[in-house]
């Protein structure tokens, strides 16, 4: 979509879009290339996480800026003071991107600030979002309408006049009411004033669309009880925002066939995994697939080898042509002969003529980025074993160089050196970096580990166990520990921690995949005893369930 006219002066141009109400995923594509584009981001509080991500790093966030300057008179208004930041940015020739919560089409001070815009000329478009009335029902697993239809009305409870609920309160439509937690019951109040039976059933959403998500079932007559003895009311988070929805053909009685957000066999968990945010991208992609909010919190840290001589050999043989093959059982062992490649003024050219061998998905990836495509990635075991099976023996008709570079850890990797000799080959096995005990996390992340506010931790390997103990502490005895395997879940034990999950395999999916089994038979369990559904982290001494901001 493009600009509402051509830009013919030298003002810049602004995009007013719609984050949607919580969900990173619910951005659009339209919004997301907007934001890569953006000079200027000026976004609602609520949203500034979900855009930020998607915008270049050396973009401008000046109202997040400003909401820190104590020299803001306390009475001036933040539409104000949002607005002028709007305009000044785009009259300096800017690109803008103001991004609201839910679709900028249903906020009234959007709506002044593009008429600004209109009337000095300003070039503005507009990316529709997802509305949080309309986003966050669907997450809760409440249709607005069935088969037969009704209407449906949409009330923002701190605008609507005595008119407006009497109309819904006298109509069978359902209503579909934006409010705070701790005005839910006054809004079913006004309803019930206005002519609806106090036994109309409503669901009550706080925090739609994230992982904090919660709902409650109840009635216009009951929905104070329900709150209060779910013991989310009285609150100091009282007033943050909810999604209430009334009506009786609405499915709310529905809600457990077709709550599938809140009913993900690891929603809302806190799952830790010791590994760097590159180490752990795909893992955690599939624990949020689960509903879980993974936390990685690297245990090891990369450093050059001690003594650099023998690396240097080898790169400048890749190049003088002494290697047959390399091979490649990390992506750290790319990252460092990437770098040696950079010292030396080289580039991935330098392969020209080398096989390529990776011992996985992830390091092939870090090689394609480097500008190499691999000749060999295991067909089956993603392992040093596994690309033993698929490697070719030593042909000395075919194979003018019998020697294979062997870039790795300081860790030994005697597995697949014995299996190249046994094939023919002569190995250089050489030392590309060095792992080592990474720094301890923030204090808060080790209370949370200590304290139990994690609720599973997933361990990969036993010096993942090892290295997470010595720099953060053991963890708690209500977090679910889950172990790759029986040396990774013995090494646990040793540790003094209970192993509660087992991968079948030993890999890091399908060590998430039996996590996400654990989780949902747990919350069967519970639904099948007429019990809460609770996450492992609440049953720690003085937890307390309620729903946050």
């Amino acid at each position: 979509m493009n600009p509402t006219a051509p830009n013919h002066s030298a003002s810049g141009q602004v995009t007013f879009l719609g984050a949607g109400p919580g969900d990173p995923g619910l951005l659009t594509l339209r919004a997301v290339e907007a934001l890569a584009s953006a000079d200027v981001l000026i976004a609602d509080p609520q949203v500034l996480d979900v855009v930020r991500v998607h915008a270049r790093a050396q973009v401008d966030t000046p109202l997040q800026a400003s909401a820190d300057e104590a020299s803001i008179p306390a009475d001036v208004p933040a539409l104000r003071d949002t607005a002028n930041l709007v305009m000044a940015a785009a009259r300096a020739g800017k690109r803008v991107v103001r991004a609201v919560t839910g679709d900028p089409g249903l906020d009234g001070y959007v709506a002044e600030e593009m008429l600004a815009c209109a009337a000095e000329g300003i070039v503005f478009e507009v990316v529709p979002g997802i509305a949080a009335a309309v986003g966050v029902p669907a997450y809760a697993g409440v249709p607005l309408r069935d088969a037969e239809g009704t209407d449906v009305r949409f009330i923002d409870a701190r605008t609507a006049d005595a008119r407006c609920w009497a109309e819904v309160g006298a109509s069978d439509a359902t209503a579909v009411v934006s409010t705070s937690l701790d005005s839910v019951a006054a809004a079913a109040g006004e309803l019930v004033s206005g002519g609806r039976k106090p036994d109309t059933p409503l669901t009550v959403t706080v925090a739609g669309t994230t992982t904090r998500q919660r709902t409650w079932t109840a009635t216009l007559g009951s929905v104070a009880q329900v709150l209060k003895a779910a013991k989310v009311l009285p609150s100091p988070d009282g007033g943050q925002p909810v999604i209430a929805v009334v009506g009786e053909r609405c499915a709310a009685a529905q809600r457990d066939r077709l709550s599938w957000f809140e009913s993900k066999p690891l929603f809302g968990w806190r799952v830790l995994v010791p590994r760097t945010k590159e180490q752990a991208a795909s893992l955690s992609d599939q624990l949020v697939s689960y509903g879980a909010v993974p936390h990685e919190v690297p245990t090891i840290a990369v450093e050059p080898p001690r003594t650099p001589q023998q690396m240097e050999r080898a790169v400048k043989g890749l190049v003088t042509g002494r290697y047959e093959w390399i091979a490649f059982t990390s992506v750290n062992a790319v990252k460092a002969v990437r770098e040696k490649f950079e010292e030396y003024g080289l580039d991935a050219r330098a392969f020209a003529g080398i096989k390529v061998a990776a011992v996985g998905e992830q390091t092939a990836k870090a090689l394609v980025a480097f500008g190499v495509k691999p000749d060999l990635v295991p067909s089956g075991e993603q392992s040093a074993a596994g690309l033993l099976e698929d490697w070719p023996p030593y042909d000395p008709v075919f194979d003018p160089i019998d020697r294979v570079f062997l870039p790795r850890a300081d860790i030994a990797t005697e597995t697949l050196v014995a299996g190249l000799i046994e094939l023919g080959w002569e190995v250089d096995d050489v030392t590309a970096y060095r792992t080592v005990r990474a720094s301890p996390p923030p204090a808060e992340t080790r209370e949370a580990i200590k304290g139990g506010g994690f609720d599973a931790v997933l361990f990969t390997s036993s010096s993942t166990v090892r290295n997470l103990v010595g720099i953060a502490g053991k963890p708690h005895n209500v977090t679910v520990i889950a172990c790759i395997g029986p040396a990774t879940a013995k090494t646990a034990e040793e540790h003094g921690l209970r192993v509660d999950v087992m991968s079948p395999e030993p890999s890091v999916h399908k060590l998430a995949e039996a996590l996400a089994d654990f989780g949902a038979a747990r919350r069967d369990a519970a639904i099948a005893a007429g019990d809460p559904v609770t996450r492992p982290s609440e049953r720690r001494p003085g937890s307390r369930r309620r729903a946050r901001s």
